[in-house]
Formats: C-alpha cells, sequence, structure tokens
C-alpha cells in the first residue's frame, strides 16, 4: 500500500484512486493549486499565479507545511478538500514508526459541534469505502470515525480544548473555527489549538488545518491572518480566496443576491474579507477585573433592595437564567445566578426561580418579551409580578459598559458570564445604529440576564420602587 513517490495530485489524477471525484478538472484548478503549495510540490505557470494571487507570496514553498489556514468564501469546497488530504495522509503515509506498542495516530476533525463535524468525515469515508484499493484498510466503522489497519484512526473531536487533550495527532483539521461555540471560554479557538499541538510533538510531518470563513477581526483566524499572511518566510501557509476563486460552479447570482441584502456579510461570507462593522463589546480584563475569586453567590443582606432579571425559554433550545443585584456606595453587586440548560420543564423552573427570588424578597422582576403572556402568568401564579423590560439587551448591555469600564462593578466567579461578557460584540447595522448581541452561534443568556438585573439596580437608586406594586416613588 505505501506508495512513496505518489504525491496528493497524482491520487487525484488517478482513476483507481481519487480520479473519479475530479471528472471536471477545470473546476479544481485552484484547490490543486493549494495542494502543490500545502506539500511543497512543483507549480505549473497557471498554480504558480493563483498561489501568489491566495498568498500574496512571491516565493512558492518547497517544504510540506506543517501548518496551514484556510481562509475562503461560503462553499468554496473546504470541508472536501479537508477530507482528500486527510484520506491521503491517514492511507498513504506510515505514522508506526513514530507510535509505541498500542499506541495509535488519530486524525482528528473538530468543527463548530459534533454533526458538523461528520460533514468532513462522511466525505473521508466515502473517499475511502468508494475506491477498492483503500477500503481494504478499513478494520472498523463507528458512527464519528474509523479505524484503519495501518494503526490510524480518524475520529471527531469534540470542540473543547478539556477533550482533545492526551491523543498522538497526526493531523488535526479544524473547521470552519471563527464560529466555535465559547460556552464555558472566551477564546475557545486559542485553548483547543493549544490542547491539540502537544499531542503532534511526537510525529514529524504531523499537519494542522484550520478552515473557516472568516468573520470579526479577533480570534485565531485573524490573528494567522495577521501575523502570517503575504510573508515569504513565515512558517506557516494562510491561504485567502473568494468562493469562486475556489469554485467556480458557485452560482453568481447568489453572491449578487447577498451584496444586495448586507453588503458587509457578503464580503466575509463570499469573498473572504474579515468584517470591519464586528467589533468586541469589552476587553477581557475588565470583565476579569470585575471578578470576585472565589464568590460564586451572596447571601442575602437585611435592608438591601434587590433587582432582579429573567431570561425566559421554553425549554427546548436556550437556557432559561435569573439573575440577582443591587446597588450600595455606588458598586453594582452581582448576588446571584441561576442557569437551567435544556431540556428542562418551563414551569418547574419558574417554581426554582421562584425560591431564588423569595430568598432575596424580590417581589417584582424584569424580562423580555418571549412567549407572549406565559412568563407573567407562570411567575405571578407564585406571586411575582413579571414586568416586560422597555430596554432591548443592547439597551442594556450600552448602560452597563460605563460602569463595568469604571470598575464600579462586583461580579461573580462565572467563568460562563466570563466567556459570555467577552462573546458579545458590537455591529453596526445597515441603518448605522449600533447593536450589541451574541456572535453567531453563541449564546447570552446569563450576560443577558445579569446586565438587565444590574441595570434595573442602578434605576432602582435613582428611582426607589414600592416593593409591593414595583412602582416608582418620587420625592
Amino acid at each position: 500500500m505505501k506508495a512513496p513517490h505518489l504525491t496528493l495530485l497524482d491520487a487525484m489524477n488517478d482513476a483507481n484512486l481519487f480520479g473519479s471525484w475530479f471528472c471536471n478538472p477545470s473546476s479544481w484548478t485552484a484547490w490543486r493549486a493549494f495542494i502543490a503549495a500545502l506539500f511543497g510540490l512543483p507549480m505549473t505557470d497557471e498554480q504558480l499565479t493563483i498561489y501568489r494571487q491566495c498568498t500574496e507570496r512571491t516565493r512558492p514553498l518547497s517544504v510540506a507545511s506543517a501548518e496551514a489556514w484556510l481562509i475562503c468564501g461560503r462553499r468554496a469546497g473546504k470541508s472536501f478538500v479537508l477530507a482528500l488530504i486527510a484520506v491521503f495522509l491517514a492511507c498513504f503515509h506510515d505514522f508506526r514508526r513514530y507510535l509505541t506498542r498500542g499506541e495509535r495516530a488519530t486524525i482528528m476533525v473538530i468543527a463548530t459541534d459534533r454533526r458538523q463535524a461528520r460533514v468532513i468525515v462522511r466525505y473521508i469515508r466515502g473517499l475511502i469505502t468508494g475506491t477498492p484499493m483503500l477500503a481494504s484498510l478499513i478494520e472498523r466503522e463507528t458512527a464519528d470515525g474509523l479505524d484503519l489497519n495501518n494503526a490510524v484512526t480518524i475520529e471527531i473531536g469534540t470542540a473543547s480544548h478539556r477533550t482533545t487533550r492526551g491523543y498522538t495527532i497526526a493531523a488535526a483539521l479544524c473547521d470552519e473555527l471563527a464560529y466555535w461555540p465559547a460556552e464555558d471560554s472566551a477564546t475557545p479557538d486559542y485553548e483547543i489549538l493549544d490542547a491539540v499541538r502537544p499531542g503532534m510533538g511526537t510525529i514529524p510531518n504531523a499537519m494542522l488545518l484550520c478552515a473557516s470563513s472568516p468573520y470579526a477581526r479577533r480570534g485565531a483566524l485573524f490573528d494567522a491572518y495577521r501575523r502570517y499572511y503575504g510573508r515569504d518566510d513565515a512558517p506557516v501557509l494562510i491561504w485567502k480566496a473568494a468562493t469562486r476563486t475556489m469554485n467556480p460552479t458557485f452560482r453568481q447570482s447568489i453572491i449578487d443576491a447577498a451584496i444586495e441584502r448586507d453588503p458587509a456579510a457578503a464580503a466575509a461570507e463570499y469573498g473572504a474579507e474579515f468584517r470591519t462593522d464586528v467589533d468586541s463589546y469589552i476587553a477581557r480584563d475588565v470583565v476579569e477585573a470585575a471578578i470576585d475569586p472565589g464568590i460564586y453567590e451572596r447571601p442575602p443582606i437585611a435592608g438591601v433592595q434587590y433587582s432582579a432579571f429573567v431570561d425566559p425559554s421554553g425549554g427546548a433550545c436556550d437556557a432559561m437564567t435569573c439573575a440577582v443585584a443591587h446597588r450600595e456606595n455606588r458598586v453594582l453587586t452581582l448576588d446571584a445566578i441561576r442557569e437551567r440548560r435544556p431540556p428542562f420543564s418551563p414551569e418547574c423552573v419558574v417554581a426554582e426561580f421562584d425560591a431564588l427570588l423569595k430568598r432575596y424578597h424580590v417581589g417584582t422582576i424584569e424580562g423580555d418579551r418571549y412567549g407572549g403572556e406565559w412568563p407573567r402568568e407562570a411567575f405571578s401564579r407564585h406571586g411575582i409580578t413579571y414586568r416586560v423590560a422597555t430596554r432591548t439587551r443592547s439597551d442594556l448591555y450600552r448602560d452597563l459598559l460605563p460602569e463595568l469600564n469604571s470598575r464600579n462593578v462586583a461580579l461573580l466567579d462565572s467563568p460562563r458570564l466570563v466567556a459570555q461578557l467577552c462573546g458579545l460584540e458590537r455591529r453596526t447595522s445597515r441603518g448605522g445604529r449600533d447593536i450589541i448581541d451574541h456572535a453567531p452561534g453563541s449564546h447570552d443568556d446569563i450576560a443577558n440576564a445579569v446586565a438587565g438585573a444590574l441595570v434595573m439596580a442602578i434605576r432602582r437608586e435613582r428611582f426607589p420602587v414600592q416593593m409591593e406594586t414595583g412602582l416608582p416613588i418620587f420625592g
């Protein structure tokens, strides 16, 4: 099976290997140039022109890259090419000389979630099982990957820095990492990559491949682009290309319609341009400075008036959250957080939140308009008045920001709260209005409830309310 002189470009041209997947050679011209660059193969004049266009380097590479980043538009073919490279490495490279007895070399596929990672694994399975010469290598198949009889395992890895540790990694395929979820960390991409890289340290020709359509000008993808793009001496290959550069079969009419709807979004989605209309809401060090380490909840204090905000949910998709806060001596203090992740019974969660609210003697809460009358009716059965917030979540975040920047906020020690606050972003709408919200694929259920409770505490200090009615006391 070992073919030391066979290149991936050879395999793509071979009818007995991958040739049947490339019946229209002209549509794969740019990808052939990328593969030649990645593996340090000789290039044709046409491939060299594409290479210079997509890397802004002047000189081609003479050796294979250990690390490459693909910044390409949607539907450019990134996932399939990652799968193709994975199969070539798994089937035509002998990693056994670097392994101890019982050890396996893992080719790990990491995406925003396991379902998206299965797209690449399906391509991998199709490439191997559809090639009789390679199908005999399969030792065992699972829903999440393949074991080959040459001590290589191809499997899905969870997008978590905890579960990607401990592997011997021959290749890591990181798909759409600009959109990886930030549940427990404000920097999941960096942390996962930092967990993966040590696993590649004992295999000399291990390869890290990161592919994504771009988003905001932050995170590991933008950092790699900023540090290495266009540098002939860079140890990392950065390949940046629009959708139709890599996949000329994609319909221009779809791109034109997207540009008409939202030019900034379309430039990122199809033009592979980082968005300039998206910025971070707050610096991480500001949030961390507001945390009281080791304080996870504060007991009620007699005589203190507390505010509470609820972010309701139906129990199927989003979490339902509640936060309690107060203000004393100009310091906004977060006292308690509750989060219930789906699936759950909304009525049971309301009862649980009611017990928390009664601990702090809160009789009136605020929340958004979710579910029409349902939140109001559900809380009223427990004697709690639910008022619909007049401020949007953007308004709440905007009102809280100067307090955080002024170091007037004391938060609880909650990694999920830190991650959600740091993951918020400020976007400019087409009408020129600033919108503060979570990034695509992320959540802000805890952050929304916390911001709501803290902003309510500001208002409560300015306009004290009657606990029984929730109405302002003026003079």
